[in-house]
């Protein structure tokens, strides 16, 4: 059996899947997490501000505090630990700190080889300090597997193989029956295996920060929304409804949050991406499918799916559809959307028809903090008291250990390797103000639904958007 294309509009079947779905993140919907920290009440100093318990957040206080024990660390969110991106991801911990090999020849080419080495050192990092501090998050090195799901997608894969072996990089192609022993799938038509990939439960990663973090002396204050920051003398005083906080240095890790810094309003947006969580799997069911190695799974096209399996054979499958939102919305309504959901069962079913009345427990959406160069950035204000790090697309889990120390040592005023890199010390271009913000973005979604259609072929629309470095090919 082989497929022609995925489905574009859901499917009855697609509508009865996720028909008794609870709405809610499966990672956050467990007994195991931990009940809310009090809010910041009062007023409070600290040597460092951290804002945002995301992973971003959670790693710069960690960090922060490992590297100096004396040093006053106060971290804040708006809602609780990993209540958005961080809890809403499909756990997958990349090498990669340019969001892809393609995206970081294209936009930082001259020091590519270094961001390769830095990323591998990151994902070392991770692991090492999961380790150290305790904290139980699920790791498994299983690499990732990157699909082609058509042939016509199959040159591009073993291009990109190609690519990534010039630059030394442990990456095997694996034509149609060899990828089809690993995944058992009639939407598998070659694949190539990234190794530098680590497979983890994101909400267990962030909560075993959380805790590891406090017990190294950081505070932490949930529900604790910062609505400004302004110059106290030579420091930085942030306002919360109910206390405020002054700090001699600020961290903002706020992703796809309203950003606090105005600047960041331009740099990036808020895009919609959604997610399902099937119940386990029976070993029946298990068997069917192949997929021994465990990898992440991620296909080919510009609207692409990811999925893995978690630790008790459930399958996450996300991805597919992009949604911005006319005027950057970023209301929590949005987190559920059925037409996305139905979707994207039926692509599930498109890709393991051996899961025919398979049940959906789980569904829910997040939004991701998007840059026009899909790949995260630095941002100083306040004569440089204050780092923003923002605008990972998506591709968060590991990068933010990367972005977080890289903030650490600007707010320090520390000349190093990392604060010197071109990727560091410039921008993204921004995006325009509203309604030219959504209609480039709506244009550019559907040029790539065309692409897709069309055997991958880029109209003059896409072609224009790689000349000026906004283009991206997932």
């Amino acid at each position: 059996m082989t497929v022609s294309a995925w489905a574009e509009e859901p499917t009855e079947r697609g509508r009865r899947m996720i028909a008794d779905a609870a709405r809610r993140p499966f990672w956050l919907d467990r007994p195991e997490r931990p009940e809310a920290r009090p809010a910041l009440r009062g007023d409070r100093r600290c040597d460092l501000l951290v804002i945002g318990a995301g992973f971003t957040g959670l790693w710069a206080a960690v960090q922060a505090i490992e590297a100096d024990p004396d040093r006053q660390v106060i971290l804040v969110d708006r809602d609780r630990v990993a209540e958005q991106a961080s809890g809403r991801n499909g756990g997958f911990c990349s090498a990669s700190i340019t969001h892809g090999l393609s995206n970081g020849m294209s936009r930082f080419a001259d020091e590519l080889p270094t961001l390769l080495r830095m990323g591998d050192e990151t994902l070392d990092e991770i692991e090492k300090a999961v380790h150290r501090l305790g904290v139980d998050a699920d790791l498994e090195r299983t690499g990732e597997l990157d699909i082609a799901n058509f042939d016509w997608q199959v040159d591009a894969v073993r291009d990109g193989v190609e690519e990534a072996v010039a630059l030394e990089r442990d990456t095997t192609f694996h034509d149609k029956e060899e990828a089809r022993s690993k995944v058992r799938s009639p939407m598998v038509a070659a694949a190539a295996h990234d190794p530098a990939v680590i497979m983890l439960d994101p909400a267990k990663l962030a909560w075993g920060l959380a805790a590891a973090a406090e017990r190294l002396g950081v505070v932490i204050c949930e529900n604790t929304e910062i609505t400004g920051l302004r110059r106290r003398g030579r420091g930085v005083h942030a306002e919360s409804p109910r206390g405020s906080v002054t700090a001699n240095k600020v961290i903002v890790a706020t992703a796809a949050a309203r950003p606090l810094r105005r600047w960041n309003r331009w740099g990036t947006v808020p895009v919609w991406d959604y997610v399902l969580m099937t119940a386990p799997l029976t070993d029946a069911l298990r068997a069917s499918i192949g997929w021994d190695g465990r990898e992440g799974l991620a296909d080919g096209g510009n609207r692409f799916h990811y999925f893995r399996l978690t630790t008790d054979n459930r399958i996450l499958f996300g991805g597919w559809d992009a949604v911005y939102r006319y005027g950057s919305d970023r209301d929590d309504r949005h987190s559920s959307d059925d037409h996305e959901f139905a979707v994207l069962a039926e692509h599930l079913l498109q890709m393991f028809p051996q899961l025919e009345g398979i049940e959906i427990t789980h569904a829910w959406g997040g939004a991701i903090d998007t840059s026009s160069r899909f790949c995260a950035y630095w941002h100083t204000s306040m004569r440089g008291r204050v780092v923003s790090v923002l605008g990972f697309t998506g591709l968060g889990v590991g990068a933010s250990h990367f972005g977080a120390r890289t903030a650490l040592d600007l707010v320090d005023g520390h000349d190093t390797e990392r604060t010197r890199l071109q990727m560091v010390r410039t921008r993204p271009i921004p995006f325009p103000p509203e309604p030219l913000r959504w209609i480039g973005i709506t244009i550019t979604r559907r040029q790539f639904a065309r692409a897709d259609r069309s055997q991958g072929r880029r109209g003059i629309w896409l072609r224009t958007m790689d000349k000026v470095g906004l283009g991206f090919d997932s």
